[in-house]
């Protein structure tokens, strides 16, 4: 445990306050992923980002804090909240379509699936606070605002669905498949092969989720 104590600032102001705070966060995400959280000290990511560790602290206060930042920083870069925008004049299938896509796509990425095995390491290490952490800014956040999208196309007559939660979380099952777990486990012979069949697979959950819920 380090002997310096965090300090909390009221949060980045000047230009070079904001290139530190991207610096860390870029230093973070890179050995986390390297080296997992356990692997990973305050000391190297000041190191890395070319910065003191009690700047580190200064604006993140934590290890835990500055994970939960680099994996809110990500999936905000990588899924922003107008991803899932859905114009009720629109037809519907258009919309899940382009969701479904960037989803299946991100999801079954290299890097991505380096941040899972690296929380999975930490998880078999005995902190499933980390994988809790991925769970409540990535899965949460992005269910939610898929939720609200297949709402607006209840209210707009373009779906039928009872249970949209349990919708939401068939649809993400249904555009991914078997995809992300081959490319866990390192099962994935040709990447060009892969991509395609990363599309194909989304434009078939699609179809099929719209064949269980599109309006009688």
């Amino acid at each position: 445990m380090s002997s310096i104590s965090p300090v909390r600032s009221q949060g980045p102001g000047r230009p070079k306050d904001l290139e530190k705070r991207a610096a860390i966060l870029a230093a973070a995400k890179a050995l986390f992923i390297r080296n997992a959280f356990a692997g990973t000290s305050m000391d190297a990511i000041a190191a890395e980002a070319g910065v003191s560790k009690l700047t580190v602290y200064s604006h993140f206060g934590d290890k835990d804090n500055l994970f939960r930042e680099v994996i809110r920083a990500r999936i905000e870069d990588l899924l922003p909240e107008n991803t899932y925008d859905h114009d009720p004049q629109a037809p519907i299938e258009q919309t899940l379509l382009r969701v479904a896509l960037i989803h299946a796509r991100l999801d079954c990425d290299q890097e991505t699936v380096g941040t899972f095995r690296a929380i999975l390491g930490d998880c078999r290490q005995g902190n499933p606070r980390f994988g809790r952490l991925l769970w409540e800014e990535g899965t949460l956040r992005t269910h939610g605002l898929m939720e609200r999208l297949l709402q607006q196309a209840i209210d707009a007559g373009q779906l039928a669905i009872d249970d949209v939660p349990r919708a939401c979380v068939q649809f993400f099952a249904l555009i991914k498949g078997d995809l992300f777990m081959r490319r866990m486990f390192g099962c994935v012979d040709c990447s060009e092969s892969y991509a395609a069949e990363i599309e194909a697979t989304a434009r078939a959950g699609v179809t099929t989720f719209l064949r269980a819920y599109a309006p009688r």
